[in-house]
């Protein structure tokens, strides 16, 4: 049950704020580690989002990342729709190569609309595919009331959302992405001999706050999402609809206090929420109980008990064969990353992916051997072949690596699983 839910146009009379009257304003602020509403106004009628759209272009920018599909370093190509985008813009020009950090960056702090469709096309090829699997990911994060068409907010009447979709949005980024969330944080920008300050002014003053976007077009009023921690608990807020952005910020920041105001979550909500949190985040491997042959495999070599006919260094490929060699025991594998939680994070982006066929398989983290640098390979098994390939097929048109993994009718010892079906 959501406390306080009229608690958003109680602040904004008794405070004076922005005519709550006014057709465009909604408003709604929540605690980031229940998800319960602490006060929302018109939180679920649609709006036009303006560039807090780029909230979801940069969430699928940091995926992109963390399943090794591209790096911080990645140069992408400037085409000449992309240069050609309306302000604002990094000036951009066509033919340009700009690293992914600097379109991060761009996004972040000048909202950069050149470098909204850099990402987009960069990461799915057009604007129109970046649209389908903006929307895609939106419906799996639970954006029930929202539709993208670009990936930058620039004016288009099919783009719509409410501020309770936005709050889940900049709620799910800082939950999935901690890794990449101090990009919000960033209060100037230099690129290419030219400085921008971040268009979030609420983190210069606002005590605790520390992003997360900002959006302005004529039908949507100045818009913010924000969030802000204080003493170790973090609310996020929603507002769309303001008439300037001093006005918007201070009318914020009046609902945070509000949102402060009100009691904690206990420890037990805490774990309660952390709980129910979507599968597809906390999916873990099922128990060794259950997979007795693959304990080495999902612990790494290194924690494989040690015996003469089992050495550590070979613990897992033995493991991995006698998975393989259960008939009808197949498998895909996403992808070999350096760190293991790399690999695990890909594994369950792929389940987000292709649920129907997935949802239900077990994640399997393996350690390549290998003469170099370990590399950790993410797998998830106990598909049926027909479930495994239809699954590549499915990974495929997303762009996501994937290949089939199938039983070895004449496995040895030591043979490597993952290149018996190589696709």
């Amino acid at each position: 049950m959501r406390l306080f839910p009229l608690l958003g146009i109680a602040v904004a009379i008794l405070l004076g704020f922005m005519a709550p009257a006014q057709a465009r304003y909604a408003s709604i602020v929540v605690d980031y580690e229940t998800g319960r509403v602490l006060s929302e106004q018109g939180a679920d009628e649609r709006r036009h989002p303006a560039s807090l759209t780029k909230m979801m272009t940069l969430y699928l920018v940091f995926e992109a990342l963390d399943q090794g599909r591209i790096t911080l370093n990645t140069r992408w190509t400037v085409s000449e729709y992309a240069a050609a985008q309306p302000p604002t813009k990094l000036g951009l020009d066509a033919g340009d190569r700009v690293a992914v950090r600097d379109v991060i960056l761009g996004m972040v702090t000048r909202s950069a609309n050149d470098a909204s469709m850099v990402a987009a096309e960069g990461l799915a090829g057009s604007e129109s595919k970046f649209a389908d699997l903006m929307n895609r990911r939106a419906r799996e994060i639970g954006m029930t009331r929202t539709n993208f068409e670009n990936p930058h907010g620039l004016p288009n009447d099919a783009q719509i959302t409410t501020v309770r979709d936005m709050a889940t949005l900049g709620r799910e980024i800082i939950r999935r992405f901690p890794h990449h969330y101090h990009f919000f944080s960033t209060r100037e920008f230099t690129f290419e001999g030219r400085k921008f300050a971040n268009h979030n002014r609420l983190m210069g003053w606002y005590e605790g706050a520390d992003g997360i976007k900002t959006g302005f077009i004529r039908a949507s009023g100045f818009n913010l999402v924000a969030s802000a921690v204080r003493d170790g608990r973090r609310i996020v807020g929603a507002v769309i609809g303001g008439p300037n952005p001093s006005e918007r910020d201070q009318h914020m920041s009046r609902l945070l206090d509000a949102g402060f105001g009100t009691a904690a979550p206990s420890s037990v909500q805490v774990a309660q929420a952390r709980a129910a949190a979507p599968r597809a985040q906390t999916a873990q491997a099922k128990p060794a109980a259950q997979r007795p042959q693959a304990q080495a495999s999902s612990a790494g070599p290194s924690q494989a008990p040690a015996t003469r006919a089992n050495p550590p260094q070979r613990a897992e490929q033995t493991a991995a064969v006698q998975h393989a060699q259960r008939p009808g025991d197949w498998g895909v594998q996403v992808g070999a990353f350096a760190k293991q939680d790399a690999a695990r994070r890909a594994a369950q982006a792929a389940q987000r992916v292709a649920p129907r066929l997935l949802s239900d398989a077990q994640i399997d983290i393996a350690q390549a051997a290998a003469s170099g640098p370990s590399r950790f390979r993410a797998r998830l098994v106990g598909l049926t072949q027909t479930q495994a390939r239809e699954a590549c097929r499915v990974l495929d048109q997303r762009d996501m690596d994937c290949m089939t993994v199938g039983p070895l009718p004449a496995a040895r010892p030591g043979t490597r699983v993952a290149d018996a079906n190589p696709r």
